[in-house]
């Protein structure tokens, strides 16, 4: 059973801490729900491949990226990444149930490579990246992070894709959903403590202040169960990554993308990798995803998983001191 919630009695239960603001933009501790193999080509013409192995595309190492990395960093000769496993085609087990693949994956590999280091991943849930991050247990987290206000007081970050979150409804609905007015009196699932819950209580409270029905927001345990809730009629939208319901549309019969918006709103924000606030591993990470953006690289990952449409031109590094000039699009 979900559990169901006006803006107000979400806002009540969540913890009076930092932490769920921090947490990355998917649905904490979910499965990958419809991860099932394709051996022919989805209709957006990709060929997923979920299987464990993945003959991952590679990079040359890049020396100056390599030398800014800190010594305490690359002493071990790892750089230990975290990812969540939650979403196809973000972060996910392959189908062994054991192996992390996805797009995540593949760029921490193409950092990792561009370093002169050894790729070591770490699967934790949604909860743990933060407190791990800052006790050093991770050098860097990949999972779809995206950046904002209460993270970069304690985290650095590299930009590396485009932060969208999509609308999902079964294929026969009718909804187009572009903002408030939309998504009135509708039942809408979502992650709690996420940059999509975020956006929909807002949302609520723009529809409550011109005297319009919210939103009913449903929290499922797992992408598993909340997709069974939408293709059974159980809730009528669900809010996730882009790249998540994208992927979903394409290679399911029963759901399609309704609407699409930055999972910064109403600002924009990007995907970035994650990092210590201050111990100067973002710098030579974004050095790292450059290399990678100007050798190809990098486009050949994102092509792989469908998501060219989420690349940028450019990594920068974003942190507490330039966040205001990043917000305004003119981070150096």
């Amino acid at each position: 059973m979900p559990r169901i919630t006006t803006r107000f009695l979400a806002l009540a239960v969540l913890p009076a801490v930092i932490l769920p603001t921090l947490a990355a933009c998917s649905d904490p501790g979910a499965s990958a729900a419809g991860a099932s193999p394709s051996a022919s080509a989805a209709r957006n013409g990709v060929v997923y491949n979920t299987s464990p192995d993945q003959n991952r595309i590679r990079a040359q190492k890049d020396s100056a990226a390599a030398a800014a990395v800190p010594a305490a960093i690359s002493k071990d000769g790892k750089l230990t990444v975290a990812t969540t496993a939650g979403s196809i085609p973000l972060s996910f087990h392959a189908t062994d149930d054991k192996t992390p693949i996805g797009v995540e994956v593949d760029i921490a590999q193409l950092v990792a490579d561009k370093l002169g280091l050894a790729l070591d991943v770490q699967v934790t849930s949604w909860e743990n990246w933060p407190l791990k991050t800052q006790s050093g247990d991770f050098e860097a987290v990949f999972s779809n992070v995206g950046i904002n206000k209460d993270r970069v007081k304690l985290f650095d970050f590299s930009s590396y894709r485009a932060a969208y979150m999509g609308f999902e409804a079964k294929k026969t609905s009718n909804y187009n959903i572009k903002g408030a007015d939309d998504i009135s009196g509708l039942k809408v699932s979502v992650g709690s403590g996420t940059n999509q819950e975020k956006i929909l209580l807002a949302w609520n409270k723009e529809l409550e202040a011109k005297g319009k029905a919210p939103a009913t927001l449903q929290y499922y345990s797992s992408d598993a169960d909340t997709i069974l809730a939408l293709s059974s009629g159980r809730t009528d939208l669900n809010i996730a990554p882009y790249p998540s319901v994208s992927y979903r549309e394409n290679t399911r019969n029963d759901l399609k993308v309704v609407g699409k918006v930055n999972a910064g709103w109403p600002s924009e924000t990007l995907v970035a990798a994650t990092t210590l606030k201050g111990n100067g591993l973002a710098p030579a990470i974004t050095d790292a995803l450059n290399s990678a953006i100007k050798d190809g690289s990098y486009g050949k990952v994102l092509e792989r998983w469908g998501l060219s449409e989420e690349a940028v031109p450019e990594a920068k590094t974003v942190t507490e001191a330039n966040f205001a000039t990043y917000q305004t699009g003119k981070t150096p």
